[in-house]
Parts: C-alpha cells; sequence; structure tokens
C-alpha cells in the first residue's frame, strides 16, 4: 500500500520543475484572452480601422504557428533550458516593445515577436517536463501543466476589461513583465541544463515547407469571419496554398533520410494518432463554443465585458473541481472512459445555452462545461505521450501544439461562419440557440477516435509492481 501510495504522488523534484514551467507558460495564455478584450479601444486610440487592428491578433498568431515547427530542432541543438529562457525573453522585449508602439504598424511588428515566443514556449514546457517523467503520472502531470490554459480564460477578459475601463490600452502589453521576469528568475535557477545534441543538421527544406504552410492556413481561417464564409478569394487562396505546403511536407518528412521537422512517423503510434485526431477536433468540440459564450452573454443577454467575464468563471470552477483527482484516475484506469465521459458532459454543459434558461442554471451548465473540457483535455495529452521514445518527445509536442493551433483556428472560423449564416435567417437569441446545436452536434465527432484510445494503462501497474 505504501509503494502505491507513493506510485500516485508526482515526484517533488518533477513538481517545483512543473510550477516553475507553470509560472512562464501563464504569459502567453493570459496576453492572448487580455488583447482580444481591447481590440476596439486599440483601433480608436491608435487612429486606424478595426479591419487593420485585427492584425494586432493575427500577427501574433502567424507568427506563433512559424515558430512551432522549429521547437524540435531548436531544442535539440540548443538544449530545452536554454530555449524556455530565450522565449521568455523574446516574450517580455515583444511586451514591453507593444507598451511603447507608437502606431498600429509598430505594435503589429512587436506582436510577431511576441508571437514568436509564444510558439516556443508550449512544446519546449511539455518536452522538459515529459523527459524529466520518464513516461510516468503523464495524467498528474498534465493535470498540473494544463492549469495556464485553465487560468487564462478565467481571468483573461475581466483583467483586459478592468485595464481597458481604467487604465491607459499599453498595460495590457506592460502586464505580462513581472510574470516573464519572475519566470527568468525561477528558470534561471530552478531548471536543470541539459547538454545539447551536437550534429544534428536543420531540416531546411521541411521547416520552409511546414511553418509558412501552417501560417497560410491560419490567416485564410482568420479571414473567414470579415469574409463571410470560405467562398472568398481571401480565405481560398491561402487555405489552399498553405494545404499544398503542407502536402509537400508531408511527402518530404516520409521520404527524407535525414530528421525531419516533425518526424510523421509518430502517427503510426496508435494512441498518439487517436489523440491527435482528438487535438484538431477539440476545436469544433470544445473550444470552438469559447467564441460563443462572451458573445452570447454580451449580445444576447446584454452584459458588458466585465460582466461577460465574471459570468464566465463558472467554467473554471468546473475545471478546478476535476484536476486534483483526475490525474491520478487517469494513470489508474488509461485516458480513454475520460475523454468518452468529458465529451459528453461538455456537450450537456452546453445544452442550456442551446434550449435558453435562467442564469443559475446557465452557471451551472458552465461548471459542467468546465468540468468536461477539463477532464477531457487532461486525458488527451495524457494519451498523446504514451509509448513514445524520449528522443521523440520534442517531435511529439510540435505536432500537438500544431493541431491544438489549427483545429482551434479551424472551429472557430467555422462557428463563426455558422453563427453569421444563423444571424442571417433567425433573430439573435434563436441564432445563437441554433449555433450552440451545431457545437454540440461537433462534439459527437469526438467519440469516434476517443474509442481508439487506450482503455487500461498497463505502465501504471508495472510501476506499482516494480516498486513492490
Amino acid at each position: 500500500m505504501a509503494d502505491t501510495a507513493r506510485a500516485e504522488r508526482l515526484d517533488p523534484a518533477l513538481l517545483k520543475l512543473a510550477m516553475i514551467l507553470v509560472v512562464g507558460a501563464l504569459a502567453p495564455l493570459l496576453d492572448s484572452t487580455i488583447v482580444n478584450v481591447a481590440i476596439d479601444t486599440l483601433g480608436r486610440d491608435l487612429h486606424t480601422s478595426l479591419a487593420a487592428v485585427q492584425w494586432v491578433v493575427t500577427a501574433y498568431l502567424l507568427a506563433l504557428a512559424m515558430a512551432i515547427p522549429a521547437t524540435g530542432w531548436l531544442t535539440g541543438r540548443f538544449g530545452a533550458k536554454r530555449m524556455w529562457l530565450i522565449s521568455l525573453v523574446l516574450f517580455l522585449a515583444g511586451s514591453m516593445l507593444c507598451g511603447v508602439a507608437w502606431n498600429a504598424g509598430s505594435l503589429i511588428a512587436f506582436r510577431a515577436l511576441q508571437g514568436v515566443g509564444g510558439g516556443l514556449m508550449l512544446p519546449i514546457m511539455q518536452t522538459l517536463l515529459l523527459r524529466a517523467a520518464g513516461g510516468r503520472s503523464l495524467g498528474r502531470l498534465m493535470a498540473t501543466i494544463t492549469i495556464p490554459a485553465l487560468i487564462g480564460p478565467i481571468l483573461g477578459p475581466v483583467i483586459g476589461g478592468l485595464i481597458v475601463g481604467n487604465a491607459s490600452w499599453r498595460w495590457i502589453f506592460y502586464v505580462n513583465v513581472p510574470i516573464c521576469a519572475v519566470a527568468l528568475i525561477l528558470a534561471w535557477r530552478g531548471l536543470p541544463a541539459d547538454a545539447p545534441r551536437g550534429g544534428r543538421r536543420i531540416d531546411l527544406l521541411g521547416l520552409t515547407l511546414l511553418s509558412p504552410g501552417l501560417a497560410a492556413i491560419i490567416y485564410g481561417l482568420s479571414q473567414v469571419g470579415s469574409h463571410g464564409g470560405f467562398g472568398h478569394a481571401a480565405v481560398l487562396f491561402p487555405l489552399a496554398a498553405g494545404a499544398l505546403m503542407l502536402a509537400a511536407f508531408v511527402v518530404h518528412a516520409l521520404r527524407t533520410d535525414t530528421e525531419p521537422a516533425v518526424d510523421l512517423r509518430l502517427f503510426r503510434v496508435r494512441s498518439f494518432a487517436a489523440s491527435s485526431a482528438l487535438l484538431f477536433l477539440s476545436g469544433l468540440s470544445l473550444f470552438g463554443a469559447m467564441l460563443l459564450l462572451p458573445l452570447y452573454y454580451q449580445q444576447v443577454r446584454g452584459q458588458g465585458v466585465i460582466a461577460a467575464g465574471l459570468l464566465l468563471a463558472p467554467q473554471g470552477l468546473g475545471s478546478l473541481l476535476t484536476r486534483g483527482p483526475l490525474g491520478t484516475l487517469i494513470d489508474r484506469v488509461g485516458p480513454r472512459p475520460f475523454v468518452l465521459i468529458g465529451t459528453v458532459l461538455t456537450a450537456l454543459g452546453t445544452l442550456a445555452f442551446a434550449r435558453g434558461g435562467p442564469e443559475w442554471l446557465l452557471a451551472a451548465s458552465l461548471v459542467v462545461r468546465g468540468a468536461g473540457m477539463s477532464g477531457a483535455n487532461i486525458a488527451v495529452m495524457a494519451a498523446a505521450y504514451q509509448g513514445l521514445d524520449p528522443a521523440d518527445i520534442p517531435h511529439a509536442g510540435s505536432a500537438t501544439r500544431i493541431l491544438q493551433q489549427v483545429g482551434g483556428s479551424f472551429g472557430a472560423a467555422l462557428l463563426a461562419v455558422i453563427l453569421q449564416w444563423q444571424l442571417t435567417a433567425h433573430p439573435r437569441d434563436t441564432a445563437y440557440a441554433h449555433t450552440f446545436w451545431w457545437a454540440i452536434g461537433f462534439s459527437a465527432l469526438a467519440l469516434v477516435p476517443a474509442l481508439l484510445l487506450p482503455r487500461v494503462r498497463r505502465a501504471h501497474t508495472a510501476e506499482v509492481t516494480a516498486g513492490t
């Protein structure tokens, strides 16, 4: 029993490492939600159009997407600790420069610098932690390192609303400075040094195809809302160009004799392939609806920005309620049942928004929805790394981050088009109700790859047996 209890606790050194990295990851995840709240204010204060100021968001996303594929090579060539410190410095410098931006053009350029730092951070964090964990306690580990993804959407809109309502917009960027400074100090003193792997050649052709291809796809998806659908040339051309570059990268990665930018052979591992499909589909079934919720409270319920952010807080409460025991249960039982249960709970938590109801029912539904999203996300991320060799972790980190980014962009674009289509045919409340029904329907798609995930994690039994 004592050995079992020890096996079910995270190693203190691993927990310390996770806390150090979580502090740094909090900055980009808070930043994106804070900036979204301030878009209208930025347009007015910088005396530019809404279309131009939208590039403050778009430039960040494009730079982030282009940085992700290079992460595997950079961590191998220069070491994960060094690259973590560099990514924090880039994000800190970008934040400070954004705060002193003198016009829309300079702000957009500095946001791109921020995006490079943000794009490097999460794959590097996963690489550092998973190497340290050695394939053990993945459920509990993911429950810890996904905390920033939980805190960002809860606190971001509230902090952004308070800043925009009471201070200069420049503080939406300066707020990152103390977070990054503390994260740098902690990382410098607390992260273990790792030796770079010499002699590894960069996959220049692969990066030339993959990074611009991802950027083109995300740019095309970001134009869907402003052009009223997928049929406009400004959407179709970048999507087609990006798809062609990604197809060329697939051919190159499978045929090259050198190590590719992202090793596609990882998809031969069943758990990784199923988790990858789920990470993409989560853009539709889980996170696409995140676009609708604040708009629903503002446009249908008539709430302000700050009030809408506070009304979404119960979703974070639901995530927190499951976070403690869930990681241990995933390590014991396996990820599949928790992905299935989490997906069903997410759909049930969205049902009240599709059918309408009093505020107390919506708040209770958000608790259920938060619990479902948290459970599914932790289980999927834990499943993605089961059965992988330590050398494959940087590639897996880049691949999972790419799928999350593209899936989230696709889900947001698709639901934005559905909402716009519904608004042309129905009153506002009915249009939102129908769009939420679409989001619930997309959840069913995630159930198919979820059935391919491992049901029982045999490695857990082996760990406990080995300790007796």
